[in-house]
């Protein structure tokens, strides 16, 4: 490792005014590990609020739930039906933030594992792309972290800008475009299967989302 970019890499970030820390939001100076880690921080802070969220929906998940077995109880097949339908959408729901956090999580080991001028490049650039695709799917449902996790993509894009300068890497963004995905289906199905452990299923009978309910007898 040069003497140039061990500088650039080692150093601390000093304390700055808070006119500064704004300017230098998007894309702030100086040595590239505080940085990274600085954004590792603000990922993990996403990672808890996608985390309060959760139990925010299970302890709704759980209460309509609830509800469907009593409709069902009592042969009310279309109140069952209609509390299946917001079940069956806050699970969507439920799913998808699983599936951020879980993509998020490998984002986080990722960074945490750079310690080299070379990595930097190749493993931010799948990073941002994970982190675009959690972001566009946060969009509708919690705009607040939406708009943090395209900060910390910026960041990020920041920091790849400054490593490829610095060595005079090219960054190959199909190979990372399909790294960024391969961490997106992982995740995926990790999600999938944590859905399926997590949650009770409907008793038989009711209906799934989308599907009419049966007449009653």
């Amino acid at each position: 490792m040069s003497e140039k970019f061990a500088k650039k890499w080692g150093e601390d970030i000093g304390e700055t005014d808070i006119s500064t820390r704004i300017k230098e939001a998007v894309r702030p100076p100086g040595p590239l590990k505080p940085r990274i880690d600085y954004a590792i921080k603000r990922i993990e802070m996403q990672i808890q609020r996608l985390d309060r969220a959760t139990d925010r929906f299970s302890e709704r998940d759980k209460s309509i739930f609830a509800r469907i077995v009593d409709a069902y109880s009592k042969h009310d097949m279309q109140r069952a039906n209609v509390f299946a339908n917001e079940l069956a959408e806050i699970r969507k729901m439920e799913k998808m933030i699983i599936h951020a956090r879980l993509a998020l999580e490998q984002i986080v080991l990722r960074l945490s594992t750079v310690s080299e001028l070379g990595d930097v490049v190749t493993t931010l650039a799948p990073a941002v792309g994970v982190l675009r695709s959690v972001r566009n799917g946060m969009a509708a449902v919690f705009p607040e972290a939406e708009r943090e996790l395209g900060n910390i993509g910026n960041l990020l894009s920041g920091i790849i800008m400054d490593a490829g300068h610095s060595t005079g890497l090219n960054i190959n963004f199909e190979t990372a475009s399909e790294d960024a995905q391969k961490i997106l289906n992982e995740a995926a199905t990790v999600a999938e299967q944590k859905v399926k452990e997590k949650f009770p299923e409907l008793p038989a009978g009711i209906p799934t989302f989308g599907e009419k309910a049966p007449a009653e007898t």
